[in-house]
């Protein structure tokens, strides 16, 4: 994995994502995920969906500069929008440490096109910027995933930090396949690229944004 897409998926850059949960958060409250093997559970669907749309775009956003076109075809790709503002929260604070951490005119460029740009999106330009591969970019987005979630269940469900970990290495084998298909979409034309839902995770982003306004929640999604 490239160094540069190491630092990216670590929970220390300062991207924002501490404060997203994923859906965990709604999940939990709704008694849908309660233990290590409920999460194992919703782990693996959202790697296998927004993990999945996120990991195409952080490869393809490596070397593609259409930074408008692929604002949309991501928007386009996520019909709910509390998934959108929080993609886009995420996306606008790794924008800002990646400014600092690798100065360029193409970072320049995507935040001229696009103020608030989606995480994937950022992901993968600083991810080329950098000089890592589009591989690379899509692992660490597939990562991110599940490992934002993950943190999310040991604080508010209390679980065994061990057990969590355990859970989240068991989908090495998936995250790589993850990549491996979004590394096969790059040079597809954008509106062909993949489009996996997940019904269940728009329902509970919107649900979350809805009971955040009525109760004190943890996390903003």
């Amino acid at each position: 994995m490239d160094v540069v897409a190491l630092i990216l998926a670590d929970s220390r850059f300062p991207g924002g994502g501490h404060v997203h949960s994923g859906g965990l958060e709604e999940a939990a409250s709704r008694g849908l995920v309660t233990d290590v093997s409920t999460l194992r559970l919703f782990l693996a669907g959202r790697l296998a969906t927004a993990g999945e749309l996120a990991a195409v775009f952080a490869a393809v956003s490596v070397t593609c500069r259409e930074w408008s076109a692929l604002d949309s075809e991501l928007d386009a790709r996520t019909p709910s929008p509390a998934q959108r503002e929080a993609s886009r929260a995420q996306g606008r604070a790794t924008l800002r440490a990646g400014k600092r951490a690798w100065p360029s005119p193409v970072v320049d460029d995507l935040a001229a096109a696009t103020p608030r740009p989606h995480h994937a999106i950022v992901l993968g330009a600083l991810t080329g910027i950098a000089g890592g591969s589009a591989e690379g970019a899509a692992l660490a987005a597939a990562y991110l995933s599940v490992s934002g979630p993950a943190s999310a269940a040991i604080r508010l469900l209390g679980l065994d930090p061990f057990a969590v970990n355990a859970a989240v290495t068991a989908l090495a084998g998936e995250m790589r396949g993850v990549a491996t298909r979004a590394v096969a979409a790059v040079g597809l034309p954008l509106g062909d690229l993949p489009a996996p839902g997940s019904p269940g995770l728009d329902l509970l982003a919107e649900a979350h944004v809805r009971h955040h306004k009525e109760e004190v929640r943890l996390f903003a999604s």
